[in-house]
């Protein structure tokens, strides 16, 4: 019985030439031809100005803060529902993430909560925004595009605005999702990661996208440990060894020219489940909101019944070499993340215990897809 494994890379011949061209060359640390190439052709895909290639999607999100501005003590918002890396790198720079809950149809953060957050929950002193819980300061919100689907970004960004606080959105699970016709990462400052699991990849690797083509300059000063004369080796400010290979930057091109590819690959597999589990009562797949285009990076599948045991299902999958892998512990409920304010995460909750993520990799085959199909049917039946 073969092995189906959850989301993993796809790498075909064009991959392999220019990484070859790399180690022929010579040219395979942070210099060379491929990475200016690629952030580039990057900028120019997601429809943004400039485009900073990274070590990691959270080294892109470390950079990113601390050119928002986040000091010690200062707190940034998030959703308590995504991986732990925005969580991490804001409290790499002193900062401590406030959590609020997400929406239940799209598994986003919630416009609403944010609005409960900054009206209820926080207040102004001496002019400045500061949570009345902890007494830190308010900065700014880090929206995350979970799963391949878009946040709501309008209110958002209008209630931000209107707070004065900065957004920076972690869009490292959703290249080419699209929020009402928007590209995500056509708007502000926006991070991006190629993880070998991820859309396309890298094999580990980030991108920070800018609309300003100075903030784009100073990433790359920072991401380049602060280098201010290469001979001489002056450095004026701690910077970071941030930068991104060439060899990673090479297979970084080959896989963005696939994009489309793997895109339609996406929606394909998602397709194939909603239709799949459609007569189950017991299930249903994460849909998309009529907002949003999402680009389906992992597609999730959703247990509607309260006896079903998610952890079951898990081992059931496991046990016949079918890989799935649960949403992430909450945030709030993080040990890791002791300390942090958090507002009521109810939905977070809940959604962990009743969500389960399927086979999505670009190169799952029909045959592969419809014994996920089958065996999923057969349990609930």
């Amino acid at each position: 019985m073969n092995f189906i494994p959850l989301s993993i890379p796809n790498i075909g011949r064009q991959e392999w030439e220019l990484v070859r061209e790399c180690l022929e060359t010579g040219w395979v640390s942070s210099v060379g031809s491929f990475v200016s190439k690629f952030e580039k052709e990057f900028a120019k895909r997601v429809g943004a100005t400039g485009a900073v290639a990274t070590s990691s999607g959270t080294a892109a999100l470390h950079v990113a803060l601390k050119m928002a501005g986040v000091e010690a003590g200062d707190e940034v918002v998030l959703p308590s529902l995504t991986f732990i890396a925005p969580a991490n790198a804001v409290r790499y720079l002193g900062g401590w993430p406030t959590f609020i809950d997400i929406d239940e149809d799209s598994l986003q953060m919630d416009p609403s909560k944010l609005a409960s957050f900054l009206e209820k929950d926080c207040v102004r002193v001496n002019g400045v925004l500061t949570n009345r819980h902890t007494q830190r300061r308010v900065v700014g919100v880090l929206p995350v595009h979970v799963l391949g689907h878009p946040v709501d970004l309008d209110p958002i960004f209008s209630l931000a605005g209107e707070a004065g606080l900065f957004v920076v959105q972690d869009a490292t699970e959703s290249l080419a999702s699209t929020y009402k016709g928007r590209m995500i990462g056509s708007e502000g400052v926006s991070c991006f990661s190629f993880n070998g699991n991820k859309l396309i990849t890298t094999g580990g690797g980030g991108m920070i996208t800018f609309q300003d083509k100075k903030m784009a300059d100073r990433a790359r000063y920072l991401t380049t440990t602060a280098k201010d004369d290469p001979v001489e080796f002056v450095h004026n400010e701690v910077g970071f060894n941030y930068r991104l290979t060439n060899v990673q930057a090479a297979m970084g091109v080959a896989q963005l020219g696939r994009l489309d590819e793997f895109l339609s690959r996406k929606k394909a597999i998602h397709q194939s489940y909603v239709e799949g589990v459609a007569e189950l009562e017991t299930c249903a797949m994460v849909g998309e909101s009529s907002w949003a285009q999402s680009a389906f990076w992992l597609n999730t599948m959703r247990l509607t019944d309260p006896n079903t045991d998610r952890k079951v299902l898990h081992k059931l999958l496991k046990d016949v070499s079918i890989e799935t892998r649960p949403l992430w512990q909450p945030l709030h409920m993080s040990p890791a993340h002791e300390g942090s304010w958090f507002e009521d995460c109810k939905v977070s909750e809940i959604l962990y215990k009743q969500c389960l993520n399927l086979p999505s990799s670009t190169g799952l085959t029909d045959s592969d897809l419809s014994r996920v199909v089958s065996v999923v049917k057969g349990i609930f039946s």
